[in-house]
């Protein structure tokens, strides 16, 4: 097995992109990409994109992405994981990398979801739960999220700040970010005074929708140590996992096993420990998602992520900050482009590209994303050049 490397990324701004298709948005990520990792030609195209289909009408889109780049004769895969669909793509180039069915590799994600009107925004998004027993029901992710919610701050007998100051450090985090889609603070107060979705979740502890997409260039050690550009980042380790799809069919509904099985899995094959990680990438869709990741992750002991927030150790300037560039929260969350936006975010880091946003230090990192509540989860670990 080869080792495989980040050796470029790019990414839009999240927003509302009217005057842009779905491959306008790849192509314009794609580009910044290629043009960062200084490579004329890619042997590959992976592509993710959660619902297409429906947002945008496109099936194939992957032969779209390539023709849109002039890039004929490579080949093209669409790879679909839920909201985990950009760290479920990344890991089918580096699987390609590694073994040498390619040097170079594009993985692009993209979606467009503010063209929804807020109904049909909602039944997308249902459809990361299972439909014969959820969905048709018309039961959404935010009340999921909700039960969820209730269930953590009732066994551990906590006050919700504890959980609501999590989109407050987002927020924070995502101050003056030019690709974040709200990069401007809020405050606790207004967090716990913005409309109830589903008690006790409220409007600002959940992401809103967005168009955006985001792109890595993958190339293997060998290719890289011919190019020599000095901006490499190995992918230590990468691990993608399921679990029950509907968090109340598990024994525990506020663990995640698959989030553990995959940090645990991407830590085991990079050869570094929880300790080692200077940043962190997860998925918080929604505010309570943060503390369940985070605890069954194993980098919160069950119920004390919020303190452990409010001691810093989460904040910028911590022990292990999270989402320093605002997360799915207030970056933005395009569904199919987010964890690709989060290995963007991590490479950055690691090269010292990351502006205000920079973790002194920074030589290892990792992205943890999810689909629906943990039904998959995956985690891939990054490391500096010098950490080979």
């Amino acid at each position: 097995m080869r080792s495989v490397h980040v050796v470029g990324v790019g990414y839009t701004k999240v927003g509302e992109h009217w005057d842009k298709s779905l491959t306008d948005l790849m192509a314009e990520a794609s580009l910044a990409a290629i043009e960062d990792a200084g490579v004329e030609r890619v042997d590959g195209v992976y592509v993710a994109c959660s619902f297409c289909e429906v947002t945008s009408n496109q099936a194939g889109i992957s032969a779209l992405v390539a023709e849109a780049l002039g890039l004929r004769s490579v080949y093209g895969v669409r790879v679909e994981g839920g909201e985990a669909s950009g760290l479920a793509a990344l890991m089918e180039a580096y699987a390609a990398v590694a073994s040498g069915l390619a040097d170079f590799a594009l993985v692009v994600g993209g979606e467009k979801l503010s063209d929804l009107l807020p109904d049909e925004f909602n039944s997308v998004h249902s459809m990361t739960l299972p439909y014969e027993t959820i969905g048709y029901a018309g039961i959404t992710p935010a009340s999921v999220a909700a039960l969820l919610y209730r269930t953590y701050l009732e066994r551990y007998e906590m006050p919700q700040e504890l959980v609501a100051q999590f989109p407050v450090l987002m927020h924070s985090n995502a101050e003056g970010v030019g690709h974040a889609q709200f990069p401007f603070k809020v405050r606790l107060e207004d967090v716990l005074g913005s409309p109830e979705v589903a008690p006790p979740l409220r409007r600002l502890e959940c992401f809103a929708p967005g168009d955006g997409a985001a792109a890595v260039v993958l190339a293997s050690g060998d290719a890289e140590r011919k190019r020599a550009s000095g901006q490499a980042v190995r992918i230590g380790g990468i691990s993608l996992r399921t679990d029950y799809v509907s968090p109340f069919d598990r024994e525990d509904p506020l663990f995640m096993t698959s989030v553990a099985l995959s940090v645990d899995e991407a830590l085991l094959r990079s050869g570094i420990s929880r300790g080692d990680l200077d940043v962190l990438e997860l998925h918080d869709s929604f505010s309570v998602m943060v503390p369940l990741i985070l605890e069954s992750g194993g980098f919160s002991r069950r119920s004390e992520s919020g303190q452990d927030l409010k001691s810093g150790k989460y904040e910028l300037g911590g022990d292990l900050p999270i989402n320093a560039f605002g997360g799915l929260k207030a970056r933005g969350h395009p569904i199919g482009a987010t964890a690709l936006y989060q290995v963007a975010e991590v490479y950055m880091q690691l090269t010292g590209r990351a502006g205000k946003r920079q973790v002194d230090n920074a030589r290892a990192g990792a992205v943890i994303s999810v689909s629906g509540f943990g039904a998959l989860a995956g985690t891939a670990v990054l490391l500096a050049g010098d950490q080979d």
